[in-house]
């Protein structure tokens, strides 16, 4: 691919794993890869407990407010990487488009902010995957 490579990160809301996904890649990949995010049903603000498992590395997404994905959001996309299983999109032909089914602490009883960092940590690596991906 040719940079920057444009990544359409996307979930229901668009209030946490999006947003997380989008933070994570900007704070790694910088200018090299041009993020958006969005979501199939927008919620009305951001996960506060995702801001804040960010903040803990210094990631500030809190200036972020969740968006539907638009047509022309899935045709400028390289990649649409879809986070979660509820999620579903139908992007352009051409366009790639992968899912991520995340771990979801809560389905075995862990709640608040230690669920949200092992949410963090998941797609932190799979976000450090992609941009290796995407860089070879």
């Amino acid at each position: 691919m040719n940079a920057p490579s444009r990544v359409l990160f996307v979930c229901v809301k668009n209030g946490g794993k999006s947003q997380m996904a989008a933070g994570l890649m900007r704070d790694i990949a910088g200018d090299s890869v041009d993020v958006v995010s969005g979501g199939t049903q927008p919620g009305a603000s951001l996960n506060q407990l995702s801001v804040d498992s960010l903040a803990e590395w210094n990631i500030d997404i809190s200036q972020g407010s969740p968006k539907p994905i638009t047509e022309a959001d899935l045709a400028a996309a390289d990649l649409v990487v879809t986070l979660g299983r509820e999620a579903t999109v139908e992007a352009p032909g051409g366009t790639d488009v992968e899912n991520w089914d995340t771990d979801e602490p809560s389905e075995r009883g862990i709640e608040g902010i230690e669920r949200m960092r092992m949410v963090r940590d998941d797609i932190s690596e799979r976000v450090s995957d992609l941009l290796r991906r995407l860089s070879s």
